[in-house]
């Protein structure tokens, strides 16, 4: 996307902003989260392989 906007950015320039910015992107999601219980339920899954 940075390339099509005329833009060189390096891998490591990426993952200085990642660093920097995951955090604060976590902690505004993380206000409008609701809570979730403690308790969990799954159903059982079966899964069809080759036929089986």
């Amino acid at each position: 996307m940075m390339r099509m906007r005329g833009a060189g950015v390096d891998h490591s320039t990426l993952q200085r902003w990642v660093i920097k910015f995951v955090p604060l992107i976590d902690e505004a999601v993380s206000k409008r989260k609701r809570p979730v219980g403690g308790s969990w339920r799954m159903d059982e899954t079966y899964v069809k392989l080759n036929g089986k």
